[in-house]
């Protein structure tokens, strides 16, 4: 699996540093591409069978799920509810609102390639707003959120998410660290 330019790490394995000195906008998006790149690598150099392995008893979670969850809440967060896009919703239905997680039949490849489609989808949106002040509306609550919030809420995200990837790659093959 190989890992587009834009999340591509340093020869040693190590994503952009984080400008310690920028915008808060600045700030806000390289930890979220930050993040997105750390995902990135805990998913580099596996194939179809590890990404899809629910490596950590008794949990249901793998890579391939995470990667599939991860594309959806792209598209739901950033087109959906924040530029009001309509657009279908990714691996989620009422009748199976866990098929993210569960589904695992498609290929890694293919669901690789549409996370990263959905991250550059979502950049755009960020790229196009005019300011953290810009505002999204939730399609469940109703309720509004800023462009801040959002990111704010896509760090969190990620991160937690790069902590489930930390377990399990170390769970498949040892890897530990990025």
């Amino acid at each position: 699996m190989e890992i587009p330019q834009h999340f591509s790490p340093t020869a040693e394995g190590e994503r952009e540093a984080i400008p310690r000195l920028a915008s808060e906008r600045d700030t806000l998006v390289a930890f979220l591409d930050w993040h997105r790149s750390t995902f990135a690598l805990k998913c580099a150099g596996l194939g179809q069978e590890a990404m899809s392995t629910k490596a950590v008893s008794p949990s249901s979670l793998s890579l391939h799920g995470i990667l599939r969850h991860l594309a959806g809440v792209e598209r739901w967060w950033f087109q959906q509810n924040f530029a009001g896009e309509e657009v279908p919703l990714l691996h989620y239905s009422d009748d199976d609102p866990d098929q993210d997680f569960e589904s695992l039949d498609g290929d890694v490849t293919e669901a690789l390639a549409l996370w990263h489609k959905e991250c550059a989808r979502s950049r755009e949106i960020v790229a196009a707003a005019s300011s953290l002040e810009d505002r999204g509306t939730s399609l469940v609550t109703g309720e509004p959120f800023t462009l801040r919030w959002l990111l704010t809420h896509f760090i969190a995200e990620y991160a937690r998410h790069n902590g489930h990837a930390d377990l399990l790659r170390e769970s498949l093959d040892g890897t530990v660290g990025h």
